[in-house]
């Protein structure tokens, strides 16, 4: 019975979880980020507003979230560690975005758009960019590169996928994210 009702609220939790940032999302995208409240968001997802904050500590958050962090450092770590630095990284980022399914373009891109044109978004997602730039940094690191170095590699990545996400979310045309993001890894190794 135990088992049973923990399984019953981590489906819950997850449910609501998606619900709020699916109408996030949504309200966001028809009417911009700075125009919605917590308390409407959390209306059209069906719960209240302590409920919304139970899940993201700050409006932010609810379009801003990066769980890719642990992926990329194995990614990187499985790399040789002959090469250098900065291919290593973008050899690594190339391996964990090939592991990943091709994100939805429209939910996806609304999402960019929204962090591109907000600057507290485009703050926030920096922060997040700061943790992955870390986790880069600290395999890099790990495999006998200079710390200095190491920064230096995984800002490097982080700068071109963070452009490489701008570009596609304010273009013109809905196409695959995959490829912008492979040509700026590419540019990364020397190969573009």
């Amino acid at each position: 019975m135990l088992v049973a009702n923990i399984v019953a609220l981590t489906e819950r939790y997850g449910h609501t979880h998606t619900a709020l940032q699916r109408a996030a999302l949504r309200l966001m995208a028809e009417r911009g980020f700075d125009e919605v409240t917590v308390a409407e968001i959390a209306a059209a997802a069906g719960v209240t507003e302590m409920t919304a904050f139970r899940h993201f500590a700050v409006k932010e958050d609810l379009i801003v979230e990066d769980l890719h962090d642990p992926d990329i450092a194995e990614a990187i770590r499985a790399q040789p560690r002959d090469l250098p630095a900065l291919a290593r990284a973008a050899r690594g980022l190339t391996a964990a975005w090939a592991a990943l399914d091709e994100p939805a373009v429209d939910g996806t891109r609304d999402r960019v758009r929204l962090i591109a044109l907000s600057p507290r978004l485009r703050a926030r997602a920096a922060i997040a960019s700061e943790s992955s730039e870390r986790a880069i940094a600290e395999v890099l690191a790990e495999g006998g590169v200079k710390p200095l170095v190491a920064r230096i590699a995984a800002a490097a990545c982080i700068a071109a996928l963070t452009a490489a996400l701008y570009d596609w979310a304010s273009g013109p045309t809905a196409g695959a994210l995959g490829p912008r993001v492979l040509d700026a890894l590419s540019v990364l190794e020397g190969s573009a």
